[in-house]
């Protein structure tokens, strides 16, 4: 295959309610695609930075950069060496000289992979491995300014038929919303995100968690502290789930080693891309830890290759594979729809959905097509 150019757009596309974390809160996602033409196909990539750079180092204007000045020359570089040689397996290798950028490199090789897995008529599902037809959703509750609020929202997500409900919580919005969801809904599949907002101090407040039968409590201390997600696993009982701090197979087998993890979230786009996510599937499942498939407000780009990812084996929770009307009115794809607590695991030819080019020029804010 030969890779002819990349395309990246910066899109804006209002959400439907706000969505608050400890990071701050968002009204609008502005999203990356990144499209890859090829002599046989065309593929799609969505980078899942953000606006600013609060999630992770990555920002939608800083990825659309590095694409830029420097991805997609040494694209241009490993090419001329491989020839018509070149697949999404060389993506990682072409840009391993460039630290970090881990979300920019993801759509980069989900865009390439797409084309590839068109061009040969087989869908990203079955190439990654999946053995589930549909997966089962959840979805992830901002911080609300009341608690009223916070249980009509829950209220809302549980008619809706979403099967596992996902709390932010932070500092001094914790305990109290907890309980009120645990007494007001009852045995429902319950777990809090606390986006590294809480500090080792902390943990005599996160054991007070344990009354509340959580599912998980995912990443309570900052990235890079395994040992204080250690220590505090044993301090709880609540199992601590890792997302942040999982970038890539090797994070994912230090923090199994060190017992500071019991379930990890796999976020592609945060580990490098789906073939690095599949590697951390396979680890977790070789050591009997469940994976579930985290979200970043993806359009349905994004979601269509998170919810292929989703039907692995391996993947035993339901994921943040919300459907599209949780976030956007209109959808760039067609929108992924819930039925019964499930979303369908597309079976096309790649990503089995494209963008609509007029719903894709209208959310467009700048495009820029690169020579590959």
């Amino acid at each position: 295959m030969k890779l002819a150019a990349i395309e990246t757009r910066i899109v804006e596309m209002p959400l439907v309610t706000p969505f608050r974390t400890s990071f701050g809160t968002e009204t609008m996602r502005q999203v990356l695609v990144v499209r890859a033409e090829t002599d046989e196909a065309e593929g799609w990539g969505e980078c899942g930075a953000s606006e600013a750079p609060l999630y992770s180092s990555e920002y939608t204007e800083g990825a659309a950069a590095v694409i830029r000045e420097f991805f997609v020359p040494a694209l241009r570089d490993a090419q001329r060496d491989l020839g018509d040689d070149f697949d999404a397996h060389r993506v990682a290798p072409a840009l391993a000289a460039f630290k970090e950028h881990r979300l920019a490199k993801s759509a980069i090789e989900t865009a390439i992979l797409d084309a590839q897995l068109r061009a040969q008529g087989i869908s990203f599902a079955s190439a990654l491995g999946a053995v589930r037809e549909s997966v089962p959703c959840g979805v992830s509750l901002g911080i609300t300014d009341t608690i009223d609020q916070l249980l009509d929202t829950v209220a809302a997500s549980l008619d809706a038929g979403y099967v596992r409900i996902k709390l932010k919580i932070e500092p001094g919005w914790d305990l109290d919303p907890v309980r009120a969801v645990r007494e007001r809904f009852g045995d429902i599949d319950l777990q809090v995100d606390a986006n590294a907002a809480y500090r080792r101090s902390d943990a005599r407040l996160l054991a007070k968690l344990d009354a509340f039968d959580l599912t998980l409590l995912e990443q309570p201390l900052p990235a890079d502290d395994l040992l204080g997600h250690a220590a505090l696993a044993r301090e709880i009982t609540t199992p601590i789930c890792l997302d942040e701090s999982i970038t890539s197979a090797r994070a994912a087998a230090t923090a199994i080693e060190l017992g500071a993890v019991h379930i990890v979230n796999i976020k592609p786009g945060r580990v490098g891309g789906y073939l690095e996510a599949r590697r951390i599937h396979d680890l977790c499942a070789a050591h009997d830890v469940p994976v579930w498939c985290g979200g970043m407000l993806e359009t349905g780009i994004g979601r269509a290759a998170n919810v292929a990812l989703a039907a692995l084996p391996g993947f035993l929770l339901p994921g943040d594979t919300s459907a599209s009307e949780r976030y956007f009115a209109t959808d760039l794809t067609e929108p992924f729809r819930l039925e019964e607590g499930r979303i369908a695991v597309p079976t096309g030819p790649g990503l089995g959905v494209t963008p609509i080019p007029e719903v894709l020029d209208r959310f467009t804010v700048r495009q820029d097509r690169l020579p590959c």
